[in-house]
């Protein structure tokens, strides 16, 4: 069975002042930009672990607490 890490849609679009401006589909409000579309892939990778941590945060505080099993995971199927 091959294994295939979790795939995010990535939606760039050029904008009118030149700038390239990034999305993930997926998850909406994690979005940047950049010079070209390759810098503004780069800057995604870089937001979207940005946004991941801030929710780990702040979803922390709803479960201070309680008797929960945590685990960072790489979904992989």
């Amino acid at each position: 069975m091959s294994r295939k890490n979790l795939k995010l849609t990535v939606v760039i679009e050029k904008g009118l002042d030149g700038w390239y401006i990034g999305q993930t589909q997926e998850i909406p409000g994690v979005l940047t930009q950049g010079k070209t579309a390759k810098e503004t892939k780069e800057n995604l990778a870089d937001a979207l672990q940005l946004y991941l941590r801030a929710q780990r945060e702040e979803r922390a505080k709803e479960f201070k607490g309680r008797d929960l099993i945590r685990e960072e995971v790489t979904f992989a199927r």
